[in-house]
């Protein structure tokens, strides 16, 4: 299918270069550039992101008379 797209200029003289290199047409390496990237495992976060327990916590849940939408509720309830 034919089609026009912008490309950045670094990344087509890249492209230019890989096709000469494998003796392929550009439309092949975009294809394959396109490909690579549609089929590969999605990424969430960095590299390095590890999951961690979610700390909880005993107790008898949210006191009467505090409103957890309402700021100044919640910090006169501290300072008490």
């Amino acid at each position: 299918m034919r089609t026009t797209l912008s490309i950045n200029d670094h990344l087509l003289k890249e492209a230019k270069k890989r096709s000469i290199q494998r003796n392929c047409t550009l439309g092949e390496v975009v294809d394959e550039a396109l490909r690579l990237s549609l089929t590969a495992p999605k990424r969430t976060g960095t590299a390095n992101q590890t999951t961690r327990p979610l700390k909880t916590f005993t107790g008898s849940g949210v006191q009467s008379g505090i409103e957890l939408n309402n700021s100044a509720s919640l910090l006169e309830a501290m300072d008490a």
